[in-house]
């Protein structure tokens, strides 16, 4: 049996931007992808701490070390700029496997940057 489980999380970054106009997805600083261990195209859940609204989207590559969390087309509607955000994603996997498994967290600084 397969179980979803915590894989990684960007904790409370702020949102830089809305694009209501863009196709969809939720752009985030190369950067802060490869430290959460996350992908391009990877569905994540984004938490908006200041609301409470929880959505699923997908990662887009935003320009490495600008800090950027915009949250584009249908989504923008649930946040806005300068909300603070929990961005996670989940994996499939076995139970025994899940109880060894440590996830990557990361908590960046103010502006969205990684910590020196």
């Amino acid at each position: 049996m397969l179980i979803e489980v915590l894989k990684s999380k960007i904790h409370r970054v702020t949102v830089t931007d809305c694009d209501l106009n863009y196709i969809g997805s939720i752009t985030i600083d190369e950067a802060l992808i490869e430290a959460a261990n996350m992908i391009v195209g990877e569905k994540v859940q984004v938490v908006n701490i200041n609301n409470g609204e929880r959505l699923e989207t997908y990662i887009i590559k935003g320009k490495r070390n600008s800090g950027e969390i915009t949250l584009n087309g249908p989504a923008a509607r649930k946040v806005q700029k300068g909300d603070k955000v929990i961005i996670i994603s989940y994996a499939s996997m076995d139970i025994e496997e899940a109880k060894n498994f440590n996830p990557t967290l990361i908590f960046p600084e103010n502006n969205n940057f990684l910590k020196s």
